[in-house]
């Protein structure tokens, strides 16, 4: 709820360098305070939105099952709002901070109270979801500790029921789970780079570095090492020429598409002229004795979708988008933009038996062909051993590509959920939302048109009015029904888009390159029935489409309707996301919440 303007020295002595909790019984709340500052984030001074004076934002570590009370205080010079991305929002979707769907925007020196059940274990984020503030570092993790009822997968991996000891460490790890949140930065503030956008017509597509819970370095190879570095994907682009010397794919017909573009407009540090800084290096201690470390790997990353590993240990994935999966022994796991991946390293029982360093460089490089960039940090056992890390040996190069023969990288299309669960074989809808760009290489369509910015400004919001917002920019559902989206990609060379749904999490269904020509999943199935998993599909939140290198290719999801309100679907790349590569999924139309007061109050009851 809106709350009136707060007192300004309660607002001081409220300001905490550490999101805290005022309880620890059933009823939590937390209270997060967002400043416009001066921040040098690797190594360079810019604005950027902080939360309780820091960035990331701070963890907020809750019980399967708490109830959440989240008050965000605006000291910001602009309006936003906040999303708690993965979170069901089960009978409370005026929480879930969709400016235009679900709320207003929360206005410069306002208020907000976000309330909402923790009815989910495992890992989650809460970001800005107004404009493209998520680049001005407006996010932070969420961990949900499963209840003790709660069957975990970990005896899945020590098979052997003498190893009970191995057992309780992985449970002792995963309670002590720590988030590594993946990010890209970019030297511009996120309204500077989308009136760059504009102005030069150019989609904004490059960062200026890689950070690791918000550290790191802006590192400008030489031209040697880029030309070394160059992948077969990304030549197929540059007809003829080469990555630009941030590592940045130049604005090539093949790449951006035939628009016209006015590059005297895309100042330095856009897409060219990389000027070096440095910044710290995240550090992750672990001890030996613990046998296992528990890490949920969160991507909040703007344009690239990182492939995380750690020298010399791999991992075994135990839970993906939240929720438990049958456990993977991998090297690297790409981590789309919006996803998060819950692993156990299993430590070295005595990291000098054998080898010379007490520390291993853990390494996030981009897979997308838009950019060679990456990072690093540091997984650091707790020795007396003054060791440098130097000599630890990779899994992956700085290109994202194998760096051994034997390098694992995760299979998503593969994840078992755990315990199994199993779509519909029938839906009741099928809608076909086909992905383009139009116009201009920044402007996106997700189905016929594309998603307006002028929906954010809907007052009030389509929750509290359910004609609110333009047919054309919404699909609509019945409660208690199976639904079918396709994303279908219509042309190629398009990135693999990550699309997250918001409210409740979907099977992904099905897969392929080639044009999507069927009515249904149904009729598809006659065609190509190796496509499709309606088994033991992947259950998530957010997934990403095919690569569509050669021409088109399409995502087939699933989901239940079982929380009528105004949710979005959209592309997770934000400046796609910006573009309008989004919709709204109006679920449950039949049974549409009736909101008592969208300003002071939010009893629900149903249609």
């Amino acid at each position: 709820m809106i709350l009136p303007p707060r007192n300004r020295l309660a607002l001081f002595l409220l300001s905490l360098s550490l999101l805290i909790p005022w309880a620890s019984s059933r009823v939590v709340q937390f209270e997060l305070d967002l400043t416009w500052e001066d921040v040098e984030v690797a190594g360079a001074v810019r604005k950027a939105i902080l939360s309780n004076g820091q960035l990331p934002g701070p963890a907020l570590r809750l019980k399967q099952d708490d109830e959440v009370e989240f008050l965000v205080n605006n000291s910001l010079p602009f309006g936003t709002t906040v999303h708690f991305h993965g979170i069901q929002q089960q009978n409370t979707p005026w929480s879930d901070g969709v400016p235009g769907l679900s709320q207003t925007e929360i206005q410069p020196g306002d208020q907000f109270l976000y309330k909402w059940t923790a009815s989910d274990y495992g890992a989650y984020i809460y970001h800005a979801h107004t404009r493209a503030q998520i680049d001005d570092g407006l996010y932070g993790p969420i961990y949900i500790e499963p209840r003790e009822s709660v069957e975990r997968p970990f005896h899945l991996i020590a098979t052997n029921q003498a190893q009970s000891h191995e057992l309780q460490a992985m449970r002792d790890a995963e309670k002590k789970t720590q988030p590594i949140m993946l990010t890209d930065w970019r030297a511009f503030t996120s309204e500077e780079f989308l009136q760059i956008e504009m102005a030069s017509g150019l989609n904004g597509y490059c960062a200026s570095s890689v950070l690791i819970n918000g550290k790191g370095s802006v590192v400008c190879p030489s031209r040697e090492t880029i030309q070394a570095l160059t992948t077969d994907a990304q030549r197929g682009f540059l007809e003829g020429g080469e990555l630009t010397d941030m590592g940045c794919m130049p604005p090539t017909a093949s790449f951006v598409g035939a628009y016209a573009l006015d590059l005297s407009q895309a100042p330095r540090g856009y897409y060219e002229g990389c000027t070096p800084s440095e910044g710290p290096t995240e550090v992750f201690h672990v001890e030996a004795a613990s046998r296992y470390a528990s890490f949920d790997l969160i991507s909040m990353a703007g344009s690239t979708a990182l492939v995380f590993s750690i020298d010399e240990h791999p991992m075994y994935v135990y839970a993906v988008d939240g929720r438990y999966v049958e456990p993977v022994l991998v090297e690297a796991i790409t981590v789309p933009i919006g996803a998060r991946y819950s692993v156990l390293v299993k430590l070295k029982s005595d990291p000098l038996a054998a080898e010379d360093t007490t520390e291993y460089t853990i390494r996030a490089a981009n897979s997308y062909a838009n950019q060679l960039i990456n990072g690093t940090a540091l997984l650091s056992y707790n020795t007396s051993s003054k060791a440098s890390s130097s000599s630890s040996q990779p899994y992956i190069t700085p290109s994202a590509l194998n760096a051994t023969a034997t390098t694992t990288f995760l299979n998503d299309s593969a994840i078992i959920p755990f315990p199994i669960l199993t779509p519909s074989p029938d839906t009741t809808q099928t809608h076909i939302l086909n992905v383009a760009t139009i116009n201009t290489s920044y402007t996106w369509t997700l189905g016929n048109t594309s998603y307006s910015p002028n929906n954010d400004l809907l007052s009030p919001p389509e929750l509290f009015n359910l004609s609110a917002i333009p047919a054309q920019y919404a699909l609509t559902t019945l409660n208690s029904t199976w639904v079918d989206i396709i994303i279908n990609i219509t042309t190629a060379g398009q990135p693999q888009h990550p699309f997250h749904k918001h409210s409740n999490k979907y099977f992904v269904i099905g897969s392929g390159t080639e044009p999507f020509v069927w009515a249904s999943v149904a009729d598809a199935m006659r065609s190509i029935p190796e496509r499709f998993n309606l088994v033991n599909p992947p259950l998530r939140d957010t997934a990403v489409s095919p690569a569509s290198v050669d021409g088109p290719a399409w995502l087939a999801i699933r989901y239940f309707v079982q929380n009528p309100g105004p949710w979005l679907l959209h592309c997770h790349i934000q400046m796609h996301h910006s573009g309008g590569l989004a919709i709204a999924v109006l679920d449950g139309v039949d049974e549409w919440p009736v909101m008592s007061n969208p300003v002071s109050s939010f009893s629900i009851t149903s249609t």
